[in-house]
């Protein structure tokens, strides 16, 4: 597994790594984390990636953090 880039945004680490001719985009924010694979044959150049930490997709994946750690407080709560 290749390490592509690794950097911090709005709190949410992000990780792209290339293994087994995909990339895979990981998205961790405290104990949760969310991982996108895309066929390297899907991309032309790495730089293409780029748009998955931005725009409308990124506002996504952090409105799901948002959910999913409302979730994940609401059963610890109910442990």
């Amino acid at each position: 597994m290749r390490v592509v880039k690794e950097f911090v945004k709005n709190e949410i680490r992000i990780s792209v790594f290339s293994w087994n001719n995909k990339y895979l985009i990981k998205f961790e924010q405290g104990p949760m984390e969310q991982t996108f694979k895309i066929p390297e044959t899907d991309i032309l150049e790495e730089s293409d990636l780029d748009q998955f930490y931005e725009g409308d997709f990124f506002e996504e994946v952090t409105q799901r953090f948002k959910e999913m750690g409302k979730s994940f407080r609401k059963q610890i709560e109910n442990l």
